[in-house]
């Protein structure tokens, strides 16, 4: 990567064969800083992320001559064909010497749910949440089934149209490989680890994504996480609320079953009654 100050003072970005126009900031974590840009050879909007390569993992994947980052291998799984809108689409990437970067697409309008949540009062009705969940779920079930196990599915890495409820994941900066072996570090959001981490020290990527969903559809439609005596009800299948109807909490405890065997496959989560109902929203 190379970059130029115009006299402008804007930013110039040369990633292999194409030149962009940094606009602004968008974030900076432990994960990397992202900022939005422009292509200039015809001005479509995206977004770079920036990452230092120290301690990170690298991975051989088939169709690529050389190890790559781990969080480019599996951006490039999880985009596989046939391609699908719920995933952010990979556009470019290049790996230098102590970092890597990522082009990624960038939609517009969108904006990060929980961004999306915060205007609505902190929650929203519940055929909403259905059709923001249903794209959830099937993104998370597309990554599992090509071998990608996102570990850090919540609100903040889940962008939302406003104006269409589109959703996209984004950002595997927390993945790895799905293993049948399971895992016995959490590298995810902690208010979103699955119970069995805290309890055995171990958990199944397919299982600890159920909960993550089961956890984001609980704060979409309470505006806070759930606490012990909600949790309590929830696993004993005797959870609801006012306005809820029986099919969403029923949703709900299936997925936040402490026990992980006893929690709703992920592959059967998109079967689940309260997916089959239409509203006012699926025409969007």
């Amino acid at each position: 990567m190379t970059a130029d100050k115009e006299n402008n003072n804007d930013t110039i970005m040369d990633i292999n064969s194409c030149r962009y126009e940094i606009v602004c900031q968008l974030g900076d974590g432990g994960f990397g800083t992202v900022y939005a840009a422009t292509r200039l050879d015809d001005g479509l909007q995206v977004a770079i992320k920036v990452v230092s390569s120290r301690n990170r993992e690298f991975i051989s994947i088939d169709g690529c001559s050389k190890p790559l980052p781990l969080e480019v291998a599996l951006q490039i799984l999880a985009d596989g064909d046939p391609r699908v809108e719920e995933i952010i689409q990979l556009l470019d990437w290049r790996v230098e010497s102590d970092h890597y970067i990522l082009v990624l697409e960038r939609p517009v309008p969108f904006e990060e749910l929980n961004w999306f949540l915060l205007q609505q009062m902190g929650t929203i009705q519940e055929d909403m949440a259905r059709v923001i969940m249903r794209q959830a779920t099937f993104a998370a079930q597309t990554c599992c089934r090509r071998g990608v196990f996102h570990q850090d599915i919540k609100l903040e890495k889940l962008l939302i149209n406003p104006d269409t409820l589109k959703v996209k994941l984004t950002d595997f900066g927390c993945g790895d490989f799905l293993s049948c072996v399971g895992y016995t570090s959490f590298v995810g959001t902690r208010e979103y680890c699955p119970p069995e981490y805290h309890m055995t020290g171990q958990y199944h990527g397919e299982p600890a994504t159920v909960w993550s969903l089961g956890i984001l559809l609980f704060l979409m439609l309470c505006g806070d996480f759930p606490n012990t005596p909600d949790l309590r009800m929830i696993d004993g299948h005797n959870w609801t609320k006012d306005g809820l109807s029986e099919e969403c909490s029923d949703f709900i405890c299936c997925c936040l079953q402490i026990n992980p065997k006893e929690r709703i496959e992920l592959e059967k989560l998109s079967l689940h009654d309260w997916f089959m109902v239409s509203t006012f929203f699926d025409l969007f």
